[in-house]
């Protein structure tokens, strides 16, 4: 199984050693959020563009989270989109490229305040990566138990680690891993029953 992006990764590599470890209660704005961002980014890049998803903690209905939008970005090609992130720039993205994940493109957005507000993974359409994007939010909607457990996992941390990011993550780490791999094989289960 693929390590959560952060595995390993020294905090200047992460990029966010002056960050507030910060988890709220779900906001149900998050989808709204989501969609207006959805629309400008599509718009910008509809040409490379397959499908766009939410993701990550804010995409699962009730599930505390940092405040910060996830987005899937699925591409026809990685080098199309490379030579259009002039334009995710002009919508105020930071193009970081691969950071720290093969085969993935990584822009992030800040508020005015230098707050993150978005981050967007792009991804070659249909491919691995993508798919454990997509199955672990999946998941966590189809498991509230699991969902609120692992809620309450970020909410301690936060509380133990609010100006470490690494020790937040790493503290998650068994807990993604553990899910992520029951949710690949959950989703792949529900892929082949709707199949046949």
């Amino acid at each position: 199984m693929t390590r959560p992006y952060w595995a390993g990764r020294r905090r200047s590599e992460r990029g966010c050693s002056d960050v507030i470890v910060r988890v709220v209660p779900y906001d149900t704005r998050w989808p709204a959020q989501y969609e207006a961002e959805a629309r400008r980014i599509r718009d910008a890049v509809d040409d490379v563009g397959v499908r766009i998803h939410h993701i990550g903690s804010t995409a699962v209905p009730g599930l505390r989270a940092k405040p910060i939008i996830d987005i899937l970005l699925e591409v026809s090609d990685l080098a199309a989109l490379d030579a259009r992130s002039h334009r995710l720039e002009a919508l105020g993205y930071e193009a970081k490229g691969e950071f720290g994940i093969p085969g993935r493109r990584y822009f992030r957005r800040d508020n005015e305040l230098g707050v993150r507000t978005h981050q967007v993974h792009a991804f070659v359409a249909g491919g691995p990566q993508a798919d454990r994007h997509l199955a672990f939010p999946d998941y966590l909607i189809s498991h509230p138990e699991v969902a609120q457990a692992y809620g309450d996992l970020k909410r301690e941390l936060a509380e133990r680690f609010p100006s470490d990011i690494d020790a937040y993550m790493d503290g998650k780490d068994s807990f993604v891993k553990r899910f992520e791999a029951e949710a690949l094989a959950w989703r792949s289960t529900r892929i082949a029953s709707s199949c046949s």
